[in-house]
């Protein structure tokens, strides 16, 4: 029985779906990114960002988006915090283990009624929302013609099911680590609780 979840979410142009190590995506959707070769999906359930590839390749790529990069900074890591502190306890999501970066989300959730793929897509917008509404959006600044603004998430996430205590406390050592391997600190929210588990 499905007990917890590990979950990845990327920010705009950190992990494009032509990388050259594989990605999550069937297609590219971004015509600016075509003469950088097809999708790469891949099946792989492990970390590739450190499988070798032509890193030129890659670069070249991200320079040939429409907008660049996002990345966030301390205070929007805090804001995104807040948004999902809220949803743990407006939702009763379990967040088991949490780590902010500028590029990406890693977080170990508890089992939950709804899909974890449901509570990944309400995180994002409430963190977009919430950074919305104090007008620090990365994208603050390339509004359309309409007034909208360009998302600042990539479409798809990763995913792996964790059924059992050891896999949970893999997960949870690898997301609080994740930081240090950036070299930052471990992150510690008030909200996240790695003893919590439902139905385990």
């Amino acid at each position: 029985m499905v007990v917890a979840s590990h979950v990845i979410f990327t920010t705009y142009g950190f992990w494009l779906p032509n990388d050259p190590r594989g990605s999550w995506s069937d297609f590219v959707g971004a015509w600016e990114l075509l003469p950088y070769g097809k999708a790469t999906k891949t099946v792989e359930r492990r970390s590739l960002a450190r499988d070798s590839h032509d890193r030129q390749r890659r670069l070249d790529a991200k320079k040939a988006l429409k907008l660049p990069p996002v990345e966030f900074s301390g205070r929007q890591a805090l804001l995104i915090a807040k948004a999902f502190e809220c949803l743990a306890n407006e939702k009763g999501y379990l967040f088991l283990a949490l780590s902010i970066l500028p590029k990406h989300i890693h977080a170990v959730l508890g089992r939950h009624e709804r899909d974890a793929e449901d509570i990944v897509g309400h995180l994002k917008f409430a963190a977009t929302r919430q950074l919305v509404g104090v007008t620090m959006h990365p994208f603050e600044n390339h509004r359309d013609a309409m007034g909208r603004l360009p998302t600042m998430w990539t479409k798809r996430s990763w995913k792996v099911f964790l059924d059992s205590p050891e896999d949970i406390q893999r997960a949870v050592r690898y997301v609080e680590e994740n930081p240090v391997k950036e070299g930052k600190r471990k992150q510690a929210w008030t909200f996240v609780d790695a003893s919590r588990t439902r139905g385990g």
